[in-house]
């Protein structure tokens, strides 16, 4: 069987290639052509059709000003879908694009199935007619999107969250804190992690901010995890500090630090299943942020899926304008010791047993083979 596989994120990239590694174990003569990242590449030793450091734009403003790149890979995609002939479309996440994809596909005959579904719940809720339309199958990674595809009289398959996979591979190939230390020349001092982002704008936007406190917590030493996604240029500010920047060792920085400055998105969830206390910082285009306010409204109290998938403040959401040096020097202290950290070590327990045992990639693709051979 042949499968035609978009992922557009780094996200997208670890969980499809999951998937994708689990769905040759079941069967070793898929054919697969793809978009995606490094990961994927890994998996089927060939390389991406498009590649993820290529296709993410971040909010209205910057889909508006690259709208041009954006429906030149639309027609590209197009094009290379109907040259390739699959006998599925497997849609990862990426819903701006891969919804419009799925709606065509489907036109052209192609079935069409989607893993990690669109965030309907938050908003964007008439997106569930064209995944009622167009989208043979959903697999979905939180357990209350199952309900909510229910409202809309939709069967959504939840099989627990892929993320709890992809820590357990990683856990016993990590470095413990001597030799994380060692490998990356740091002193022994508590290592407060720094994750501010995938994308060029995220960095633009809150990198300073997160700096800026640096010398307030001497007994610390701040670590910036990095990703090769962006140019190593774009970590000067840090650099220029002295601050160490380690690439792509985001699980081994996890697994050795005290605290964390956590830009919200899927890190927020990795580093609570790391059990490490964090503050999420978000900062958003102004006219991005205020359209995105208008449109969710008070559908979604949170945006860190600790907090969304507990439904409470699990974790402290410094947004916007809240995110200021001094609001995050007073959160970060109050994650270092006591009572907070403590609380939030408990509300981390309770979340993981919500999620469940690891195995959800393999589950998925047991379920998404059998489904798509069933109705062959």
């Amino acid at each position: 069987m042949k499968y035609y596989v978009i992922a557009g994120e780094p996200s997208g990239d670890l969980h499809a290639s999951n998937l994708m590694k689990e769905l040759l174990l079941i069967d070793n003569t898929i054919q697969f052509q793809f978009w995606g990242g490094d990961l994927m590449e890994n998996v089927t030793k060939q390389k991406p059709r498009k590649h993820i450091k290529d296709l993410a734009f971040m909010g209205f403003v910057e889909v508006i000003k690259n709208i041009r790149t954006i429906f030149k890979n639309i027609a590209f995609c197009k094009k290379d879908i109907l040259e390739y002939k699959p006998d599925v479309l497997l849609l990862v996440d990426y819903p701006g694009f891969n919804l419009r994809i799925a709606d065509w596909a489907k036109q052209q005959g192609i079935r069409v199935i989607y893993y990690i579904s669109p965030t309907i719940w938050a908003w964007k809720e008439n997106r569930v007619e064209i995944i009622k339309r167009s989208v043979e199958k959903m697999f979905v990674i939180l357990p209350f999107e199952v309900a909510v595809y229910k409202k809309h009289n939709y069967d959504a398959d939840y099989a627990g969250h892929p993320l709890l996979d992809a820590i357990e591979q990683e856990k016993d190939k990590l470095p413990n804190r001597e030799v994380f230390i060692s490998e990356n020349n740091l002193d022994n001092r508590p290592i407060i992690a720094v994750l501010p982002g995938s994308r060029k704008q995220e960095i633009e936007r809150m990198f300073s901010i997160m700096l800026d406190i640096v010398s307030d917590f001497k007994d610390f030493q701040f670590v910036i995890g990095g990703t090769t996604n962006l140019p190593k240029e774009a970590y000067n500010v840090a650099l220029d500090m002295g601050i160490k920047v380690v690439f792509n060792q985001t699980y081994a920085l996890m697994h050795n630090a005290h605290a964390g400055i956590i830009k919200s998105g899927t890190s927020t969830l990795e580093s609570a299943l790391f059990r490490l206390p964090q503050v999420v910082c978000y900062k958003g285009g102004v006219i991005s942020y205020s359209i995105a306010r208008m449109v969710v409204g008070n559908r979604v109290k949170y945006i860190s899926l600790p907090n969304l998938i507990l439904d409470k403040p699990v974790v402290k959401e410094l947004i916007q304008s809240d995110l200021t040096p001094e609001n995050l020097k007073k959160e970060l202290k109050l994650i270092l010791a006591g009572n907070v950290r403590e609380q939030m070590l408990a509300e981390y327990d309770g979340l993981i047993k919500l999620l469940g045992n690891s195995g959800a990639s393999k589950k998925v693709a047991e379920l998404m083979y059998n489904h798509l051979n069933a109705k062959k």
